[in-house]
């Protein structure tokens, strides 16, 4: 019998840049796991959701041998890389991150490193989402220690299909242990900065997040708050199946309404 010496295809990305500390950290984890590749945007794209390039090409720069730039979002770069850089040997595991900052509860809908290991998980590989819960000073060593340790557990017992981890490592102390958590939440959607240019055109800025409104026992936000690694499963079919029958419930005259109308 022939035993394969091959090691696992890992593939790397974010949304914070090929350059940023938070990648190189982990791909300097996660190098003695398997074979590396990057693909990675070749600027910022914080915040960018799960925005994919369909009315402009994209440019595809080689920085050096199994890392690249992309010119365009996070879920391009996933995309990129499984259909078409690495279509011939798919890799067994995908990782995002280390973000530089968190991504907890509703911040996992805007986030691109978020988006970038959902992508490769609509696309059948495993794959987790890192982020480091800090405004700064970074300090990633905690996290990549981390990193190497869970992706070890990954690629021998990879995750169900078409689900991710999203991991936020509270940053500036010692992680004390980890957590599964849930997803908790905070208030969205009235902080507003209107302003005039020198010119006298108005702008407007989004402001930041509102406070928190679901952080108790069980959230990714009381895990962190208590030091602890918050590992929150996020699978990618947004049905509520708990609602089907209501819903159904809900709709069931509305054959009737329209009929009656026409």
């Amino acid at each position: 019998m022939t035993v394969s010496t091959s090691r696992p295809r890992i593939l790397v990305s974010n949304d914070d840049g090929y350059f940023s500390e938070g990648l190189q950290t982990l791909v300097e984890a996660v190098s003695p796991l398997g074979e590396v590749w990057v693909v990675a945007p070749d600027r910022e794209q914080s915040a960018a959701s799960h925005a994919i390039s369909l009315h402009r090409p994209l440019r595809i720069k080689e920085v050096r041998e199994r890392w690249f730039s992309v010119d365009g979002t996070p879920t391009d770069c996933s995309y990129l890389a499984v259909n078409h850089l690495l279509k011939d040997n798919r890799p067994q595991l995908m990782v995002s991150g280390i973000n530089h900052g968190a991504n907890l509860a509703d911040d996992i809908m805007y986030s691109g490193t978020v988006a970038a290991a959902m992508e490769a998980a609509f696309l059948g590989i495993p794959a987790i989402a890192f982020s480091l819960v800090t405004r700064g000073p970074f300090d990633f060593g905690p996290a990549g220690r981390f990193a190497r340790a869970l992706v070890t557990e990954a690629l021998t017992r990879p995750l169900p299909p078409r689900m991710l981890l999203n991991v936020n490592i509270p940053g500036g102390v010692e992680p004390d242990g980890y957590v599964i958590t849930r997803q908790g939440r905070h208030s969205y959607g009235s902080n507003v900065v209107e302003k005039e240019d020198p010119r006298g055109r108005t702008w407007w800025w989004i402001g930041a997040a509102g406070p928190e409104m679901d952080a108790g026992p069980g959230t990714d936000f009381h895990a962190v708050r208590f030091g602890h690694i918050s590992i929150t499963p996020i699978h990618v079919d947004l049905t509520r199946y708990q609602a089907l029958e209501q819903v159904a419930g809900w709709v069931g005259g509305l054959a009737a309404s329209m009929e009656a109308k026409s």
